[in-house]
């Protein structure tokens, strides 16, 4: 279905403004859930913030309420299916109930597929995917008991829509995510639940997302060339959050690799094979040993941007055009218009 085309669940699903929610944001100590939580805030939202890093989520906490906005956190990994329970009891602890659940939580390996030990793999599928899959359950299981609308946003991937060099344990991750995502969704829709189950695409981000990476390379794993802010995925979360939506692609480059791959597969692994690798890695040597890297432990925290290097865009037009579909599609018909009447002038001529 194309983003700027309008589902039953978004006709009917009718969820609350941003500022009378209670929103659950997983991967809220940097990063884009960082970011989405700062804004969710601002917004007037009350946040339940999640991560392992405790230290960074007291931190996040004590700013935002020192703003005067209500917030809470609860130290967890969600890789294991009682923490993000534990979330979920906070919620209900300090404020009854949430609107909005947000699976943001990640992690990446750089490396081949041939090289990452399944021990590694196992670890990145626990929190990429399970915590996913726990997030959702509890999510929807607490909208369906108090019979109300309710937004599950899971964060996916440009890869999730496309395989990969490099981060080839981190692709098939989000590949089940994309596929948890739509079985789930559809579920839901065929019991005609007031649901809404959105995932979000996003491009490269400039998060810290590599500097916590566990890398098999000898070099610092980085982006390289045109990357999107994290506000551009938080900005899409939000919309997201209090306007039903199926899909949003933060960023050109996701919609165009996964049109890509999906219509010229040959073509685009050939393109891919040739151009992508050298765009992971700066020559800098990886600042992290594995027992550093955020795969079995807490990273750093409150750090919103990365140490990427290249065309760092300031929004993304996807997430615009999908907040505004009407809009878009008015000015689409006025542009075709247009362009058949020059067409058909000229033919009179």
């Amino acid at each position: 279905m194309s983003e700027l085309s309008v589902s039953k669940e978004e006709r009917q699903t009718k969820l609350k403004n941003l500022k009378d929610q209670v929103i659950v944001i997983t991967g809220a100590s940097s990063g884009i859930g960082l970011v989405t939580a700062r804004m969710a805030a601002a917004k007037g939202a009350k946040v339940v913030l999640a991560a392992r890093n405790e230290a960074a989520l007291r931190e996040l906490t004590d700013e935002l309420r020192e703003a005067g906005h209500e917030a809470v956190y609860v130290r967890a990994d969600v890789g294991i299916e009682e923490d993000v329970v534990n979330i979920a009891k906070k919620a209900l602890q300090e404020f009854g109930y949430f609107d909005t659940w947000v699976n943001n939580a990640g992690v990446t390996i750089y490396g081949n597929a041939m090289d990452v030990s399944d021990q590694d793999m196992k670890r990145l599928f626990a929190t990429n995917y399970w915590g996913v899959v726990y997030g959702s359950r509890i999510a929807v299981r607490h909208y369906l008991k108090r019979r109300v609308p309710g937004a599950l946003i899971n964060v996916g991937s440009i890869f999730g829509d496309r395989g990969t060099l490099v981060q080839s344990a981190y692709a098939p991750s989000k590949f089940a995510v994309h596929g948890w995502t739509e079985s789930l969704r559809m579920e839901m829709e065929r019991e005609d639940t007031p649901i809404s189950i959105t995932l979000i695409h996003p491009g490269r981000v400039d998060t810290p997302y590599n500097e916590h990476a566990r890398s098999y390379q000898e070099f610092q794993p980085v982006h390289k060339g045109m990357m999107y802010p994290p506000e551009a995925v938080a900005e899409a979360i939000l919309y997201a959050a209090a306007n039903p939506k199926r899909d949003i692609y933060v960023g050109a480059q996701a919609k165009i690799l996964q049109f890509l791959g999906s219509n010229f597969p040959t073509l685009t692994d050939k393109l891919w094979e040739a151009v992508f690798p050298q765009t992971q890695y700066d020559e800098r040597r990886k600042s992290n040993t594995p027992e550093e890297s955020n795969l079995y432990h807490a990273g750093y925290g409150m750090h919103e941007r990365g140490t990427n290097i290249g065309w760092k865009r300031k929004c993304s037009m996807f997430v615009k055009v999908a907040k505004h579909p009407v809009l878009t599609r008015i000015a689409i018909a006025g542009v075709s218009a247009w362009v058949l009447t020059k067409v058909m002038g000229r033919d009179h001529d």
